[in-house]
């Protein structure tokens, strides 16, 4: 049997290696599957925390920002941006956030949404240490 050039010079060592790439790479995509559903939405403007509601009670809420009013909505278990006076919508086109960690932001309007869990708030994590 003819054994390829390539496979001739592998060592036992490169393939070693490429066996535990292959498994970095196959536990890299697990790993975001492993996020709790939020318990909390939070609000910032500014660096500063400006509202905080539970994700359990559907409700829209109207953040003021420099642009104008930013719309959230709450139901679901999720929240989302509907309305926002910034130019190109970015926001908007996020989508919804619903697991612990996940953040929706509109730069124009300096505000930042992020959800948290409750496993997030009694260890302390923040989002560069988790």
């Amino acid at each position: 049997m003819k054994v390829f050039g390539w496979r001739r010079r592998l060592t036992p060592f490169d393939r070693k290696l490429t066996a535990i790439l292959a498994i970095c790479v196959f536990i890299s995509f697990l790993l975001p599957l492993r996020q709790g559903i939020g318990a909390r939405v939070l609000v910032e403007r500014d660096g500063k925390v400006i509202y905080t509601a539970d994700l359990d009670h559907d409700q829209q809420v109207e953040l003021q920002g420099p642009l104008g009013v930013t719309v959230l909505q709450i139901e679901d278990h999720a929240a989302r941006v509907i309305s926002s006076p910034c130019p190109q919508k970015i926001c908007i086109g996020l989508g919804k956030a619903k697991h612990s960690g996940d953040l929706l932001a509109c730069v124009p309007n300096r505000l930042v949404i992020r959800i948290e869990g409750d496993e997030e708030k009694e260890r302390g994590y923040d989002l560069l240490s988790r």
